[in-house]
């Protein structure tokens, strides 16, 4: 027979922080999604469009599902938390491990096994984690692992914001945990301290706005009004989790999924003049594959202009160690242009 309790402790042995179920309902927040859209939110997030009909309702997404289990995975670690120069790339917290997609799935089916030894019904089951077309975060809420913050993001009480959302939905049904009251109050430091105004509201994220958005979702140019305030960010964002009052004490995870080669606060000028083999090689088994080394490329070209360092404008010329073809992810569009933009910043601008 399974039991919550039996389910949370396996899951604990795993590797996940926290587990929780929820009901399989259509809550009232899932409702926001197609306003959200309607608002271009979504930007050049197509696929948000295309699954709006699945990620409406999770029963969409397994029809016999009765019941949600949820898991939070801190992935917090102290890589990148000294100081750092200019001239240094931020890589998002998030994507300094391994790849996440990967390493939660592969969890998650060992979750799964372990459910369906335990009892002799027969159940139906679906994983899902980030890519899969589910609101992971209304139902961490209604599964007790935190309340949706300002910053849209889960806030656990005790253990903040730094956490993978992922989870399995069954055709079983399990009592439900009760939400964690929302403790956001008045504050609003994630709205003010975003630089490029994304967060419009409280839990309305402009995304077209957002770092993460512009660094990694954004196909070609990122519009030239927002590159300067791209800062140092190479790779996401976390300004909005940074200045929130519940990490200020988060938990440091030792998991060694999560403390993989060191990808945060590396010289721009010094990847940038690596070959595409040695960016990728840097990268490879993290969730930056997810895209092309030229949208890499165009971002650091963009740290570099935002460095304020003159010298640094020479180095855009020898990316690949100066040899032929070693680099041709530069010669696309996106970061010729970056390259031009960062070049006349050093040069005219400092």
């Amino acid at each position: 027979m399974l039991s919550p309790a039996a389910i949370k402790q396996r899951a604990a042995g795993l590797g996940f922080d926290l587990c929780g179920i929820s009901a399989a309902d259509s809550f009232p927040e899932l409702q926001f999604l197609p306003e959200w859209l309607s608002r271009g939110y979504a930007g050049e997030m197509q696929y948000m469009e295309k699954s709006a009909h699945t990620r409406a309702d999770i029963r969409h997404f397994l029809p016999s599902a009765k019941s949600v289990i949820v898991t939070g995975t801190i992935y917090n670690t102290d890589q990148g938390s000294g100081t750092r120069d200019p001239g240094a790339v931020k890589v998002a917290r998030y994507a300094r491990g391994e790849d996440y997609h990967v390493v939660l799935y592969e969890r998650l089916e060992s979750l799964l096994a372990w459910m369906r030894e335990q009892t002799d019904r027969p159940f139906e089951a679906a994983i899902f984690c980030d890519k899969h077309h589910v609101q992971e975060r209304v139902y961490a809420q209604h599964a007790g692992i935190g309340w949706i913050g300002k910053n849209s993001c889960v806030i656990h009480p005790e253990l903040g914001s730094w956490m993978f959302l992922a989870g399995i939905a069954i055709s079983v049904d399990l009592p439900s945990d009760a939400p964690v009251v929302d403790q956001c109050g008045s504050c609003t430091l994630c709205i003010d301290a975003c630089p490029t105004g994304a967060l419009v509201d409280a839990r309305e994220l402009d995304a077209t706005k957002c770092i993460s958005y512009l660094t990694i979702e954004t196909h070609g140019d990122i519009p030239e009004d927002k590159r300067s305030l791209i800062g140092q960010h190479v790779w996401g964002c976390d300004i909005c989790q940074d200045v929130c009052p519940f990490n200020l004490g988060s938990s440091l995870t030792s998991d060694p999924a999560w403390n993989g080669p060191i990808r945060d606060g590396l010289s721009a000028a010094h990847l940038w003049q690596q070959s595409d083999d040695e960016i990728h090689e840097r990268i490879n088994g993290s969730a930056i594959t997810f895209v092309p080394v030229s949208r890499l490329r165009r971002n650091l070209a963009i740290v570099i202009g935002n460095s304020g360092d003159r010298e640094l404008a020479d180095a855009l010329d020898r990316p690949g160690h100066g040899v032929k073809n070693a680099a041709r992810s530069t010669l696309t569009p996106a970061v010729q242009d970056a390259v031009a933009w960062a070049k006349q910043r050093l040069l005219h601008e400092s």
